[in-house]
């Protein structure tokens, strides 16, 4: 029986202080943060243990993309499970600024001044589709000319990644960032979102263009295999975080786990499902070391990566 004690806070106080002073408190959803980021601890610490991130595009059309950077600027994650979205907000983002605005906003309104609201983030019509096909087509045009025709989408997002060697504010950008690191990325759905409509555009112009979704299985059939120990910080839910615990189930499942998400788990959606139910499907190990985290990931994902870094091991 451990009593529960009550948070101090103190001028000054850092954010490892205060996860420090959630693993004392007992309290709800602020326990699971501390539990989480000492499993994600251990997860970085552990040699053998290979680092998936699964995340939505939403987070990276907010300030908490720099957190995400920070991570695959230090190497923290081995590959990256997520949505074509995540490309195209970076990249609008890299080339352009999306702005502040309310949940609250007349959509009536916005529509008519050509402003898309994602959330409270508000997306100018030309910072967003105009800006990303008037920058991935030269590139498309150009690896075309060169004879490429066929792409996993790990291999194309590298591709445009690489193109961005030049670009002025290159280091702002996360996919410039994976190219640079060669972080393997899998999205298993290319086609959905602005980036995934100039691949179809192309293609309609270009019919021996192809986008490869299989030779991705492959390749993350390989990473799974090879990893000694599997590990997933895993960001809200849909197709990124099923796509990850359903190849950790062909390796008897994660070692680690820490979900951050939103979602309920009492309508049977695979992104409310706790990380408990995972263990029934043999995608978490009976063993690992895991947690459910209800709550927002522009709030939680930066203070629990602050902690981290305050605790040391090799980072930038």
């Amino acid at each position: 029986m451990i009593p529960v004690e009550d948070i101090s806070i103190k001028k000054g106080m850092t954010a490892n202080q205060l996860i420090k002073e959630f693993e004392k408190s007992g309290g709800f959803s602020s326990q699971k943060v501390s539990t989480g980021v000492t499993i994600l601890e251990n997860m970085f610490n552990d040699k053998d243990c290979t680092r998936i991130l699964a995340m939505p595009s939403c987070i990276i059309a907010t300030g908490t993309r720099g957190v995400v950077i920070d991570l695959i600027k230090n190497k923290k994650i081995d590959a990256i499970i997520t949505t074509i979205g995540t490309i195209g907000n970076d990249l609008a983002r890299l080339f352009s600024d999306y702005y502040h605005g309310s949940f609250n906003m007349d959509d009536v309104e916005l529509h008519k001044k050509g402003i898309y609201r994602l959330g409270n983030v508000l997306v100018p019509r030309e910072c967003y589709g105009e800006v990303i096909e008037a920058k991935v087509m030269p590139i498309l045009e150009k690896l075309y000319s060169e004879g490429k025709r066929e792409f996993s989408t790990k291999e194309i997002i590298w591709e445009i990644g690489k193109a961005l060697d030049s670009v002025k504010d290159k280091e702002t950008s996360l996919t410039y960032w994976i190219w640079k690191n060669q972080i393997p990325i899998f999205v298993p759905g290319p086609s959905d979102g602005v980036v995934g409509s100039q691949f179809w555009m192309f293609s309609e112009k270009h019919k021996d263009f192809k986008i490869d979704v299989l030779k991705d299985e492959r390749d993350l059939a390989n990473f799974v295999f090879d990893a000694k120990k599997l590990g997933a910080l895993i960001i809200g839910g849909g197709i990124s975080k099923h796509h990850t615990i359903w190849w950790a189930q062909f390796k008897d499942g994660l070692d680690y786990a820490v979900y951050i998400t939103t979602a309920v788990e009492y309508d049977g959606s695979l992104s409310g499902a706790q990380t408990r139910e995972a263990i029934s499907w043999g995608k978490l190990k009976e063993a690992a070391k895991h947690i459910t985290i209800e709550g927002e990931a522009t709030v939680l994902l930066p203070l629990m990566i602050a902690a981290l870094k305050e605790r040391g091991g090799e980072w930038k």
